[in-house]
């Protein structure tokens, strides 16, 4: 764990934007247990952890791409995100719809792209990696040169792991499922005991056996 992975751990754990109840699961859609819980919206209306949060993107897209032309926000989560980094970092923004306008110019990207044009994807969160990389795929297929990916926190599940191998995509997180765990155990967040159970479900979600351990 680096000094940002703590940083962005603690700043979610501060403002509940990821909230671990091992004890009593939360039912995602696909009616899968999860032990945890994730709105990193709440990072905007926390001022103090949006800096942090930002300026870290910046950061990380200096670092991992700096030939970066163009930021590309998910929708919608990742468009205030994209925003506000590229303000930071002075470069073009725009976003990817979840599908094509069915009016005006049915544009699915919004904002001005150039074909060839080096991209990097802004999102919020990566579990299993589906919406990130058809998002990918749109803007390949519209011409871009996409560098890869940032994003905030990431589960490092292995289904997500797969897909972006698949897709030869990389992605950069300014924080990670096992961090949060452990950051939380620390500071009194969860017992410590908690963290095996966590990591179990990050394994397979699909395996129930970390409930009631």
């Amino acid at each position: 764990m680096n000094e940002t992975e703590i940083l962005i751990a603690k700043d979610l754990l501060k403002i509940q934007a990821v909230f671990f109840r091992p004890d009593e699961p939360f039912t995602w859609a696909s009616g899968i247990k999860s032990p945890v819980y994730c709105d990193n919206r709440l990072t905007l209306t926390a001022p103090d952890v949006r800096n942090d949060v930002e300026n870290g993107l910046a950061a990380l897209i200096k670092e991992n791409y700096p030939d970066a032309e163009v930021l590309m926000g998910t929708s919608t989560a990742g468009i205030a995100h994209a925003a506000i980094t590229a303000h930071i970092l002075g470069m073009p923004m725009g976003y990817v719809r979840s599908g094509a306008k069915d009016h005006g110019r049915q544009n699915r990207i919004e904002g001005k792209l150039e074909k060839g044009q080096k991209t990097v994807v802004v999102e919020d969160l990566i579990s299993t990696g589906g919406s990130v990389i058809e998002v990918v795929d749109a803007l390949r297929e519209a011409g871009a040169d996409v560098l890869g990916i940032v994003s905030i926190f990431t589960y490092g599940m292995k289904k997500g792991l797969e897909r972006l191998e698949e897709a030869n995509v990389k992605n950069v997180s300014l924080t990670n499922f096992d961090c949060i765990a452990n950051v939380a155990a620390q500071t009194g967040y969860i017992k410590p005991e908690d963290v095996e159970r966590l990591i179990a479900f990050r394994n397979n979600p699909s395996d129930e056996s970390w409930i009631g351990k």
